[in-house]
C-alpha cells in the first residue's frame, strides 16, 4: 500500500478542477501553523517532520490506487493521468523537530504548484497534529518528573501505527524508554518491559511467579507487586530475589501513600537500592503530585498517546501566496496573514527567549541573540542530506525548554511562554 490515499476526497476534487481551469500549475506557498494552542498549554513542540518526510517518499499513486479512483468515479481520465505521474518537485522548509512553537509560528512551509502542494494537505496535518500533540504532552510530563526517567507504555490504548508514532514523539520529548518493540526497531528507541498481572495469576501463587521471572531474567528485573496485597508482594519479591532486586512496580491505588510505604518496607528489608516504578493512568498532573514521594521511575500510557487531553495540536494548512502575491483568508475567527513567513526567536544575553518575530514576504531586522527558526527539508523535490537525527531533536527540545521563561513551564493555564509578533506584508 502506498501513502497516496491517506488523504481526503476533496484534495483530488480540487486538483481535478484546477487541471480543467488551468490553475493547477500556479506557484503557491502553503504554511502550517496553529491559530491558538490547546487549552492550558503554554507551548507546542514540533514533532513528526521526520515521519512526514519518510511518508513523502512513498506518496505515489500506484495501479491499485488509480484503479480504485477510476472504479469509484472519484477521478476522471485527465486527473488519473496527472496522478499517475505525481511526484512532489517543490520545496519544504520549517522548524526542526524538537523546536517549540506558539500561535502563529510558521512551523512548515510547502511551496510548488497548487496541485502538487494541495494534495499533501491531509497527510501533513494528520502526521503533525498527532505527533506534535503527543510530544507536547510528553514534554510536560518530563518537566513534571524533574529528572526521573519515564517509560512510554501506551501501545494498547491507541491504533497500532499511532502507537509507534506516539512512542517516537514521547522519546523526542525526553522519555527514556518505550514498551513498543516496533518503535525500538524502527527508530532505535530503548525498549523495556517485564511482566503483567496475568503472569502472576497464571501461577499458583505469587512466590512461584516471582521465582519463575527471576529464574528467566535474573535479579536485574522488575517485579509487579500489586496483584494481591502490595506489602506481602514486596516481602515475597525480596524473599525470592534478595535485596539486589532491581525494581518493584505498583500499578494501582493511592500511589503517593503506597510509594512512601513501599520505600520504608524495602529499606527495612535491606533492599535500599531497589527502585520503585509507578504506573496507572499517570498524566503530568499526577506525576507532579508525586514529586515529593520516593518514586524512581514513572510509566505513562493512555495520557501520553492521546496528548493528555489535547489529542490534536490545532494545526492548519493554509494557502498564503499565489504567484508571489500574498493571499489572505478573511473569514471571522479564521483569518490568515498572507505571504511566506520568515521567523526568528529573540533572546536576552542570558539566553532566555523573549519573543518570536514572524515577518511576511521579507526578513526580520536581525538583532543580537536572534535565532533563525526555519531550515530546508526538501529542495527541488529532493530531501536534503542533513536532517537532524531523533537524538538531536531530543537535545534541541531540552535546550529550548531551558530557554523559555520559567513561567512557561507551569502546568497551569496561562499565556503562551513567549509572545509572537507577526509583521504582515506591506
Amino acid at each position: 500500500m502506498t501513502a497516496a490515499l491517506l488523504t481526503d476526497h476533496y484534495e483530488l476534487t480540487m486538483v481535478g478542477a484546477a487541471l480543467k481551469d488551468g490553475t493547477a500549475d500556479r506557484r503557491c506557498v502553503f504554511e502550517v501553523f496553529a491559530r491558538r494552542l490547546p487549552p492550558g498549554r503554554r507551548y507546542g513542540v514540533v514533532a513528526g517532520t521526520g515521519r512526514l518526510l519518510e511518508l513523502l517518499r512513498e506518496f505515489r499513486f500506484d495501479e491499485a490506487d488509480l484503479r480504485h479512483l477510476r472504479e469509484e468515479g472519484i477521478a476522471d481520465e485527465e486527473l488519473i493521468g496527472w496522478l499517475s505521474r505525481y511526484q512532489f518537485r517543490g520545496e519544504i522548509s520549517g522548524y526542526p523537530e524538537g523546536e517549540l512553537f506558539f500561535p502563529g509560528s510558521p512551523i512548515l512551509t510547502v511551496s510548488g504548484t497548487f496541485a502538487e502542494c494541495v494534495v499533501l494537505e491531509t497527510l501533513i496535518l494528520s502526521v503533525l497534529n498527532h505527533d506534535c500533540a503527543v510530544a507536547a504532552a510528553g514534554a510536560r510530563m518530563v518537566t513534571a518528573a524533574r529528572g526521573r526517567p519515564l517509560i512510554e507504555m501506551g501501545s494498547r490504548r491507541t491504533h497500532e501505527e499511532a502507537a509507534v508514532a506516539a512512542a517516537r514523539s514521547a522519546y523526542l520529548a525526553g522519555f527514556a524508554y518505550t514498551s513498543n518493540l516496533e518503535a525500538g526497531r524502527r527508530y532505535g528507541i530503548p525498549t523495556t518491559g517485564t511482566a503483567a498481572h496475568a503472569f502472576t495469576l497464571l501461577h499458583d501463587d505469587e512466590r512461584t511467579a516471582f521465582a519463575s521471572q527471576v529464574a528467566a531474567l535474573g535479579k536485574d528485573t522488575t517485579l509487579l507487586v500489586d496483584t494481591y496485597d502490595i506489602a506481602d508482594g514486596i516481602r515475597t519479591a525480596i524473599a525470592v530475589a534478595g535485596p539486589e532486586l532491581r525494581a518493584v512496580r505498583i500499578d494501582s491505588g493511592d500511589l503517593s501513600v503506597l510509594a512512601a510505604h513501599s520505600r520504608q518496607l524495602l529499606d527495612s528489608l535491606g533492599a535500599t537500592e531497589t527502585k520503585i516504578i509507578v504506573s496507572g493512568d499517570l498524566d503530568e498532573y499526577a506525576i507532579a503530585s508525586l514529586a515529593a514521594e520516593p518514586v524512581d521511575i514513572y510509566g505513562a500510557g493512555t495520557a501520553v498517546v492521546v496528548g493528555s487531553g489535547a489529542p490534536t495540536a490545532n494545526l492548519v494548512y493554509k494557502l498564503v501566496e499565489v504567484d508571489g502575491r500574498a493571499v489572505v483568508k478573511r473569514s471571522e475567527h479564521k483569518a490568515t496573514v498572507g505571504g511566506r513567513k520568515t521567523a526568528v526567536r529573540r533572546h536576552k544575553p542570558t539566553g532566555t527567549a523573549t519573543e518570536e518575530v514572524v515577518v511576511s514576504q521579507g526578513l526580520p531586522e536581525r538583532q543580537a541573540g536572534d535565532q533563525p527558526l526555519q531550515r530546508d527539508f526538501v529542495t527541488g523535490g529532493e530531501q536534503v542530506d542533513d536532517i537532524p537525527a531523533l537524538t538531536q531533536s531530543r537535545e534541541r527540545l531540552h535546550d529550548a525548554l531551558i530557554s523559555i521563561p520559567w513561567e512557561g513551564l507551569k502546568l497551569s493555564a496561562g499565556d503562551p511562554a513567549i509572545p509572537v509578533t507577526v509583521v504582515p506584508a506591506s
